[in-house]
């Protein structure tokens, strides 16, 4: 047991810098992904999500003048 406890360890005071921004950054990265997770699959914000659904498919004004200007 104590074996395998000291092949698991973490030397934490040998980590460099490069290593301690890696490790900042996936674990902010793993808590806004849980977070979102929450937000989109949480039933009570289905209707304002759906309402998106095709926002990218859609064409807006601003294009449809572009197209007629040309």
């Amino acid at each position: 047991m104590n074996n395998t406890a000291e092949k698991m360890g973490t030397d934490w005071s040998a980590l460099t810098t490069s290593d301690w921004i890696g490790l900042t950054v996936t674990v902010v990265i793993f808590i806004v992904m849980i977070v979102l997770y929450v937000y989109v699959l949480r039933p009570k914000n289905r209707e304002k999500l759906e309402s998106h659904r095709y926002m990218i498919m859609n064409e807006d004004s601003s294009d449809k003048e572009d197209k007629k200007n040309e």
